[in-house]
């Protein structure tokens, strides 16, 4: 869905966020937005490699000679 936006829905969603959040507030916003994206990526990349940490063990459990 967000990969068919293009530039002009871009634009188009900056000037609303402008009307509503005024100017001011815009880079708190951003940053705001950009912790939080951080910390859902280094979850995820937790999480994936808890799950690539418990497969190799499952797998060393059920095959003990290797």
């Amino acid at each position: 869905m967000l990969s068919n936006i293009g530039i002009p829905g871009l634009i188009i969603i900056l000037v609303i966020t402008l009307i509503i959040f005024g100017p001011k507030k815009l880079p708190e916003i951003g940053s705001a937005f950009g912790k939080t994206l951080s910390e859902f990526k280094r979850t995820a990349n937790n999480i994936m490699s808890d799950e690539e940490v418990g497969e190799k063990t499952t797998k060393n459990e059920n095959h003990p000679n290797g």
